[in-house]
């Protein structure tokens, strides 16, 4: 017997082989080239626009540094400008003397902020009452200083239940100081 002998195909048998033969051979191609391909191609357009819209957040997070570092200069030009001895608690006792409601002061509470930028913010909660609404006017007008940084915060205003004239006001004021140096070992 011999094995090696090759049959004979009929002519529709070959056409019917060769068809086979060619849905495999495409099959395999679009199966292990061209859609991989096709996915790769669609992965990288995708990171491409994810990277895109990465890239746009870094530029406008640039940006915003940018000024905050420009303004972050300003403030310290404006604490190098400033008195050395200065505090928040003292400058907002000195303005209310010159408003003349130092006796209207019923407490001020100071505190200090933790924050890990290279200023710190100084504040100081303070409760006036039986002031009226020129005092108060006045009062915020000598106490909001651009030249000390001194800002308003927060503002809570009453009208006294006694007395209709006058007020009983909470304000919050902050300032900024610089952080002096860590000097532990």
């Amino acid at each position: 017997m011999n094995f090696l002998v090759k049959p004979k195909l009929t002519k529709r048998e070959k056409l019917s082989v060769a068809l086979g033969t060619s849905l495999v051979t495409i099959f395999l191609v679009l199966q292990f080239v061209l859609l991989p391909f096709l996915n790769a191609r669609e992965k990288v357009r995708h990171s491409i626009e994810v990277n895109e819209k990465a890239l746009e957040e870094i530029v406008a997070l640039s940006a915003e540094y940018r000024a905050l570092s420009v303004d972050s200069g300003d403030i310290g030009v404006t604490l190098a400008r400033r008195p050395k001895e200065f505090t928040l608690f003292s400058f907002l006792e000195e303005q209310a003397g010159r408003a003349g409601i130092k006796s209207s002061i019923k407490y001020m509470k100071p505190s200090l902020s933790t924050d890990a930028t290279p200023y710190k913010e100084s504040s100081v909660e303070m409760n006036l009452e039986e002031i009226t609404l020129r005092q108060l006017v006045e009062y915020l007008y000598l106490v909001e200083s651009p030249e000390n940084l001194v800002r308003l915060k927060r503002v809570s205003i009453k009208q006294s239940k006694d007395k209709p004239e006058y007020l009983t006001v909470l304000l919050h004021l902050a300032t900024y100081q610089q952080k002096l140096p860590d000097t532990r070992p």
